[in-house]
């Protein structure tokens, strides 16, 4: 049988959630995204961690793959058929298609910032500290300030961060075990 890229709306994931059909739904966005909203049978696995886990999944089940839009689960989804997994389907539209047909949706307590908002506190706080150590302490300081601003230029046109990546690296986080391990978290039919 040949692997072949498969798309699922919510919808069919919905129903065969509650229908327990049977399947593994990863969820490949990073560990704050996961912790502010996700679906509840959901396993944590970001797409940097996909080749690392790959032997904690069972080929046997359908794997659904989602991320907040669609983007990086259709990475996963070509990763995976690449490792030779058969049944693996893209959750079109991803966590913001969940939440608007306004399915389930699970969080943590003390979920961590967004990235995004981690990255907009952190140059923000560069660009200040740059001002105003160019006022009083020496005006090169501003480079720093003009440093940020290109980064954030540069992160929007080529649509990567790398503030984000290394932020997706301190401790605040990162999952705990039991947030991403498969102990009750598939479904068997």
């Amino acid at each position: 049988m040949l692997n072949k890229k498969l798309n699922c709306e919510v919808n069919e994931l919905y129903k065969s959630l509650t229908n327990k059909e049977g399947g593994i739904v990863i969820d490949v966005r990073e560990y704050p995204e996961y912790a502010a909203g996700r679906i509840p049978q959901s396993v944590l696995i970001s797409v940097a961690d996909l080749e690392k886990r790959v032997n904690q999944l069972d080929r046997s089940l359908p794997i659904y793959v989602i991320c907040r839009s669609g983007r990086r689960s259709s990475e996963a989804q070509e990763r995976l058929l690449a490792l030779g997994f058969l049944d693996v389907r893209n959750v079109v539209g991803g966590m913001l298609a969940w939440q608007k047909a306004g399915f389930p949706i699970e969080r943590e307590q003390k979920a961590p910032w967004t990235l995004e908002r981690q990255v907009r506190f952190v140059a923000g706080l560069l660009v200040l500290i740059g001002v105003l150590l160019s006022v009083f302490i020496a005006q090169s300081f501003i480079w720093l300030s003009a440093f940020v601003g290109a980064g954030l230029i540069f992160a929007a046109v080529t649509d990567s961060c790398a503030m984000a990546m290394f932020l997706t690296h301190m401790p605040w986080n990162k999952a705990h075990q039991t947030t991403c391990s498969f102990e009750d978290k598939t479904q068997r039919g």
